[in-house]
């Protein structure tokens, strides 16, 4: 009779944390983005953030979502990425918004001029929405086409971890051109780096495919090489940019 309490208490157990372990992947990749989303809220300045960032996130979200109609991984990993799409369009036009009201210049970027200098740093949300859906449907359409090929799924699958992989490197070049890390939260770094690693961890414990915790850690590096960031900038400070170069290179390299 003990025996199978104590089963049933240790089932229970083990359930718990594999529901508490599921929610913390799925929900946990936003949390960093409250204080930045809080920030940029009070200050109405959204120079510190890159907006690269927003787009490194759909890119690597929309490609995992379509890796997995050629390769099974745990659902929690699917929630998270629907998730993160969500929060990043919410991030995106919190910032469209804010740079878009105190914006001198008059003159409107969109989507559909196709200005290649004017790339992800368009003036309404809408044109944001449009690439995003534009990008969605054409690799959906070559996916379909290509879902039979082993090599083209685990590419697909490589390119969407990879991508994520790559996500801090906007934030990295942004402040490396200010010579600053002002208007960037450490507070979302810090958890930046505490969710990759907690990640990376997942995937290994869940025997995720190779191109999941291989370039998690490859993310794990770039997060601790921003905080050196933090480090380096706020003990020896650097001759500071310009407000137009900071601006113009805030809105490539974000």
């Amino acid at each position: 009779m003990e025996d199978v309490m104590f089963e049933q208490l240790m089932y229970v157990l083990n359930q718990l944390v594999t529901w508490i372990t599921a929610g913390a992947m799925v929900f946990g990749g936003v949390v960093p983005y409250i204080p930045q989303y809080r920030d940029i809220r009070q200050t109405q300045k959204a120079e510190g953030f890159s907006t690269y960032v927003c787009l490194v996130l759909l890119v690597a979200n929309i490609l995992r979502i379509l890796f997995r109609f050629g390769r099974y991984f745990e659902t929690p990993l699917l929630w998270q990425s629907i998730v993160m799409i969500a929060t990043m369009l919410i991030m995106l036009n919190l910032c469209t918004n804010v740079r878009v009201a105190t914006e001198l210049q008059t003159k409107r970027r969109s989507f559909t001029d196709f200005e290649w200098s004017h790339f992800w740093s368009w003036s309404r949300f809408v044109d944001y929405m449009q690439c995003v859906v534009v990008f969605t449907l054409l690799v959906a359409y070559i996916t379909y086409l290509l879902l039979d090929s082993s090599v083209f799924v685990e590419t697909l699958g490589f390119l969407a971890v990879f991508t994520e992989a790559m996500l801090g490197t906007p934030q990295l070049y942004c402040n490396y051109w200010n010579k600053s890390t002002e208007g960037m939260s450490i507070k979302m770094v810090m958890m930046w780096t505490s969710g990759d690693t907690f990640k990376t961890a997942y995937f290994l414990l869940t025997e995720a495919p190779v191109q999941f915790w291989t370039c998690g850690l490859l993310q794990v590096g770039v997060d601790i090489t921003i905080l050196f960031q933090v480090y380096y900038y706020s003990r020896y400070p650097q001759k500071p940019v310009s407000h137009s170069a900071s601006h113009t290179t805030s809105t490539k390299a974000l």
